[in-house]
């Protein structure tokens, strides 16, 4: 019997991998000769990083660099087994995480540290990016980001305009001849979830600003200051990506690695199945195994338990979905490729004893659905 096991994290609890493990644990304890193919989920957003890196047996290296505020953080990037794809999230440098709440302001927040954790995987010989670009605390428009890789974005003196979303409005000139040439001798692909464009009432500042600080003000105001970077950068680069699906995405974000760095946006859960190889995997498989800390009406829409399962039922493989909880609309997922769903927590328990004893409860339910299996086949001698 060969069984995928594919799970996301379950956030605050269990990495993807000690997931995969504990379903690992509780499946063989019943079908001890079971082939587990343990495959760690994520779906571009946190987590990312590490489930690829565990799922191709990679590494992690960290990286000092400038903060949403100008300050130095410690970040991080992952290289896969190959050696030579970078897995990178965006939050890990420029996350809203990163900034206390009562000092969250996109007018001045920067995502130069994501340019810096870009040149930092290019240094260490990446010809493959991926590129996660959830959570962000920025409105820049990807503009710090530009400015670490070497573009320089002038104002009328020909100097160099300052951090944030607040200072796109002084930019006057663009000149992108310093930008790293080795961006565009690698592969990026950035896990993009929202299909958000670059301004307007849709836009990275009206739909996203409030939650990163923005007042009504400093929405419009943001932008506007898109709105004219984008027109000084389509001089400048002669293309036009404002309009396009995922532009708007952290802060704009997306419409920068689209205009400047040539990047193919992506559903995250699609990348995530590629890098692992999913499709070879599963082609030949009996049973996936698939989960995320909670299921519900909106794991529909690009999650990574039904990425899975649609993934699966190309090869008509049944799918079961495990998860912390399960709420009351969760029956929507049955119409997209998950075939049964099972909670691993025994009752009312409260949400401290859940995180704390998360691999337990897992090992335990998925030792259940094994033995589910045993019996049904006993049973009706399939």
């Amino acid at each position: 019997m060969k069984i995928i096991i594919a799970p996301d994290s379950f956030k605050e609890s269990l990495s993807a991998l000690e997931a995969a493990d504990a379903i690992e644990r509780g499946f063989t304890s019943v079908f001890p000769d079971a082939d587990c193919r343990k495959l760690p989920m994520a779906d571009g957003g946190g987590g990312t990083v590490r489930s690829l890196v565990d799922a191709t047996n990679g590494w992690i290296t960290e990286q000092v660099v400038t903060g949403p505020l100008g300050e130095s953080v410690k970040a991080f990037f992952g290289m896969m087994g190959d050696g030579k794809t970078a897995v990178i999230e965006m939050a890990a440098a420029s996350g809203l995480h990163l900034v206390p709440v009562e000092k969250r302001n996109p007018l001045v927040t920067t995502t130069r540290g994501t340019g810096e954790l870009i040149a930092a995987a290019l240094d260490a010989g990446a010809e493959r990016l991926v590129i996660g670009i959830g959570g962000s605390a920025t409105n820049d428009g990807g503009a710090g980001m530009i400015q670490a890789l070497g573009g320089r974005l002038l104002d009328e003196s020909g100097r160099e305009i300052g951090p944030g979303g607040g200072a796109l409005s002084q930019l006057a000139s663009i000149d992108v001849s310093g930008l790293d040439p080795r961006i565009y001798h690698v592969k990026l692909e950035v896990a993009c979830d929202v299909d958000n464009p670059l301004t307007g009432p849709r836009g990275a500042s009206s739909v996203f600003g409030p939650q990163k600080g923005a007042t009504a003000d400093m929405v419009n105001a943001l932008d506007q200051h898109l709105t004219h970077f984008a027109d000084v950068a389509e001089k400048a680069l002669g293309t036009t990506f404002r309009e396009t699906e995922g532009a708007g995405a952290a802060g704009g974000l997306g419409w920068s690695l689209l205009a400047f760095l040539q990047a193919e946006l992506k559903r995250g859960i699609d990348i995530v199945l590629e890098a692992v190889d999913f499709e070879n995997e599963v082609q030949d498989a009996d049973l996936v195994i698939t989960g995320e800390g909670r299921i519900d009406s909106q794991t529909i829409y690009g999650k990574t338990p039904i990425g899975v399962a649609k993934a699966a039922k190309s090869y008509d493989v049944p799918v079961i979905g495990i998860a912390g909880s399960i709420s009351r609309d969760s029956g929507a997922v049955y119409q997209h490729g998950i075939d049964a769903l099972f909670s691993i927590v025994p009752g009312a328990v409260p949400l401290e004893d859940a995180f704390e004893h998360a691999a337990e409860y897992m090992e335990r339910t998925a030792r259940d659905i094994a033995a589910s299996i045993k019996l049904a086949r006993t049973m009706f001698l399939i």
